[in-house]
C-alpha cells in the first residue's frame, strides 16, 4: 500500500496518532478487515509492533477487534471514528479538569508552592522575564499577568488584536475590574472591531488608537510585556512575545504612553 508521506503527516497533527499507528489505521482502511499479521506486511510495521498498535487504536476508537481465529480487526467508517476520537478526548479532558480543580485544596500544590517561594527569593527581579512563541502561550501568559494585576493595566493593540482579547482576557478584565484595577486600552477602531470596543467600555477605558501600531502590555507599572511580531504579517503559531519584569523600563514606557493617551480620542 502507498501513502503519501504528506498525508500520513496531516493525519499524525490531526489525530495525534505516532507514524506506526497512522500506517497501520490507513492500512486497515484499505482492507476493510485484516489480520495482525497482513496489516505488517502492507503497513511496512515491524510485526512485533502491530499487536501493540492495533491494541492502541482499538483504545482510541479508530477500530474494532473481531473475535475469532485468526484475530481480525475491523476499521469504522472515518465519520464514526471522528465522532469516537472527539468524544474520547472531551471525555479526558473533564477528567484532567476535575483533577486539577481537586489539586487546589491538596498538599501537592502547597508543597510545589513552597518550593516556589523559596526558590524566587534567591532571584533578582531582573532574570523574572523571558520569551514565549505562539499565540496561544502568549495570551495565556497575559491572561495570568491580569489575574495577578493590583492597580493598573495598559492595553496596546492592533484593530484584529482587540478582537482576539475580547475573547482570550475579558473574564479576566471583569475580575480585575472588580478588584479596583484601573484599565486602559488603546487601539485603532474599525468597522470590524467597534463593537468589540464597546463591550470593552464595560471593564476598561477605551481609546482609539491612531497612525501608531504597537502590541504591548503593562502590569502594574513594573511588568511588562510585548509581541515583537506584526499581526497581519505571521502566522499565530510564529508570534513571539518578550515579557520583562522591570520597574525602571515598565515606567518609562507607561509615562511615553500617558503623552500619546491624551491625544487619544475617547470610544464613544
Amino acid at each position: 500500500m502507498i501513502v503519501k508521506d504528506e498525508f500520513l503527516s496531516r493525519l499524525r497533527k490531526i489525530f495525534e496518532l505516532n507514524l506506526y499507528e497512522v500506517k497501520v489505521w490507513t492500512a486497515l482502511l484499505s482492507r476493510g478487515t485484516s489480520t495482525a499479521g497482513e496489516l505488517s506486511n502492507i503497513s511496512d510495521v515491524p510485526r512485533s509492533r502491530t499487536y501493540d498498535i492495533l491494541e492502541s487504536l482499538e483504545k482510541k476508537g479508530f477500530i474494532i477487534m473481531k473475535l475469532g481465529k485468526p484475530i481480525k480487526f475491523v476499521a469504522l467508517k472515518p465519520e464514526e471514528v471522528v465522532e469516537r476520537v472527539k468524544k474520547n478526548l472531551m471525555k479526558d479532558t473533564q477528567e484532567r479538569t476535575k483533577r486539577l480543580e481537586r489539586l487546589k485544596g491538596d498538599d501537592v500544590l502547597q508543597e510545589l508552592k513552597v518550593l516556589f517561594t523559596k526558590g524566587i527569593k534567591f532571584v533578582e527581579p531582573s532574570d523574572l522575564s523571558g520569551s514565549l512563541k505562539g499565540r496561544q502561550n502568549l495570551y495565556n501568559h497575559l491572561d495570568m499577568l491580569v489575574r495577578e494585576a493590583e492597580k493598573t493595566i495598559t492595553i496596546v493593540t492592533t484593530a484584529e488584536g482587540l478582537n482576539r482579547k475580547l475573547e482570550a482576557l475579558l473574564p479576566s478584565l471583569e475580575k480585575a475590574k472588580k478588584r479596583g484595577v484601573q484599565i486602559r486600552i488603546a487601539a485603532p477602531i474599525d468597522n470590524n472591531n467597534t463593537k468589540v470596543a464597546k463591550d470593552f467600555k464595560k471593564v476598561a477605558e477605551v481609546r482609539k488608537l491612531e497612525d501608531i501600531k504597537a502590541r504591548f502590555v503593562v502590569i502594574d507599572s513594573n511588568q511588562v510585556m510585548f509581541m515583537l511580531l506584526d499581526d497581519e504579517k505571521f502566522h499565530p503559531n510564529y508570534d513571539i512575545g518578550v515579557w520583562i519584569n522591570t520597574e525602571f523600563f515598565a515606567q518609562a514606557l507607561e509615562q511615553l504612553f500617558d503623552l500619546a493617551w491624551k491625544e487619544m480620542k475617547p470610544v464613544k
